[in-house]
């Protein structure tokens, strides 16, 4: 039998609505009890200063394998996700090749098992290969484990396809899960349109080209009564169509990114390719709007869309730099740094949107520090301050466009399943 007891911390567990002092116990990787004393036959974890929470989960990761290993594995994406606080991630479908079988589903899962360094679900494609023709084989899929359906890196374009999706996914209670652009109004913009781009002289993306795409998904959920995610949201009438749809009780869930809720477009006047991603960033009423959707209720989850390139590939020319940044080991610091210390959330409703909420959008029996659920558990410091430093991450991949920056707020001790995967200090 095997025992941890972690001691004088600040239990915050949303999906209990508990904010309290108290000894958790671990008992064969299972939540035990609580209010636990020290009987010398555990191994103890102090706490003290400390907040434990349910493990952390994204549902919006890349880890490029197989197919882009030059980029990430799913060793080091895993790695980087314990490092950043993270015990669970959704991984997205737009490898080499996709995920639209059910032998590479299970061919990730046993990956992970086997190299992984916390637990690893899998969204499959919507349609085959990933083209928009015809839809993927949904029950196969849910059967090898899939917990979603995504052609992410592109969209589900074809709105009859889309509509067909929701029917079939909802026979599995399975969200379709999509990347929000009309890509006849993006065509090959590299950033968002406005000043910025204006006095650039850069190809833009107009922020219509997602509001347009939100609101088809919208309007084909609420026909079929399917689910539908909204990834990466990023603009003001995104999420006030987000707002009304939830008032009319369309079952529609939706995602920000740390990026999108704290950079605008003007870093795009560096040319460092590190700020290019999709959806772009935006300008700072946009970011307004993400905060004010967070604060609310309205975003329901916070994902860090973790998207590794190569050094060698993100340093060319903006317009052939491919989009994205790493994100699974800043994502809680910006968090701290950004909504928290602000004002913008309290610890409660910060960790509800980065366990609880996402564990539901994709049904995973995780982010909960109930008796008997998996002992995911991630004990941050909220008041440690730290620099990021790209040499010191695990991913394989180093481009971000936060180096340098001072944030506040770290785990210091992750446990996945009842074994501690990090721990920084000696507690």
């Amino acid at each position: 039998m095997s025992k941890l007891l972690i001691t004088n911390g600040r239990v915050i567990d949303p999906s209990q609505n508990m904010d309290r002092a108290t000894n958790l116990l671990v008992v064969d990787g299972r939540i035990a009890a609580y209010d636990a004393q020290p009987d010398g036959t555990a191994e103890a974890i102090d706490a003290q200063g400390c907040i434990v929470a349910p493990g952390l989960i994204d549902i919006h990761v890349h880890l490029r394998e197989p197919g882009g290993e030059d980029s990430e594995t799913i060793e080091t994406g895993t790695k980087a996700a314990v490092n950043g606080g993270f015990t669970s991630l959704a991984c997205m479908p737009n490898t080499d090749p996709p995920i639209d079988t059910k032998g590479t589903v299970e061919l990730i899962r046993q990956t992970a098992a086997q190299k992984g360094h916390c637990n690893v679900f899998v969204v499959a494609c919507v349609s085959q290969n990933r083209e928009g023709k015809q839809l993927a084989e949904i029950a196969q899929l849910v059967e090898a484990g899939a917990v979603g359906f995504s052609d992410d890196g592109t969209p589900v374009y074809d709105a009859e396809l889309m509509r067909r999706a929701f029917e079939y996914c909802l026979m599995f209670d399975k969200p379709v899960m999509n990347h929000a652009e009309v890509l006849e109004l993006s065509q090959n913009g590299v950033m968002h349109e406005g000043l910025a781009s204006l006095i650039l002289g850069l190809p833009a993306i107009p922020a219509a080209a997602e509001d347009v795409m939100v609101s088809r998904d919208i309007s084909l959920a609420e026909a079929t009564g399917g689910r539908l995610h909204i990834m990466h949201l990023s603009t003001v009438n995104g999420v006030e169509a987000l707002r009304r749809a939830k008032c009319r009780n369309v079952r529609v869930t939706a995602e920000v990114t740390p990026h999108h809720f704290t950079l605008t477009d003007d870093c795009l006047r560096t040319f460092d390719s590190n700020y290019k991603m999709n959806p772009p960033l935006r300008g700072q009423e946009h970011v307004d709007a993400m905060i004010a959707g967070l604060k609310d209720g309205t975003i329901d989850c916070i994902a860090c869309d973790h998207a590794p390139h190569p050094k060698e590939k993100k340093m060319q020319e903006l317009d052939r730099a491919p989009f994205g940044i790493t994100g699974l080991e800043t994502s809680l610091g910006l968090v701290v740094t950004k909504l928290i210390e602000p004002g913008h959330l309290d610890w409660p409703s910060a960790l509800a949107k980065m366990t609880i909420n996402p564990a539901r959008i994709v049904n995973l029996k995780k982010g909960t520090l109930q008796i008997g659920a998996d002992a995911d558990i991630t004990v941050i410091d909220p008041e440690v301050r730290w620099k990021v430093d790209p040499g010191k991450m695990c991913s394989k991949s180093s481009n971000t466009p936060f180096a340098g920056w001072d944030l506040k707020g770290r785990a210091e001790v992750v446990i996945v399943g009842g074994k501690v995967k990090l721990r920084r200090k000696q507690t």
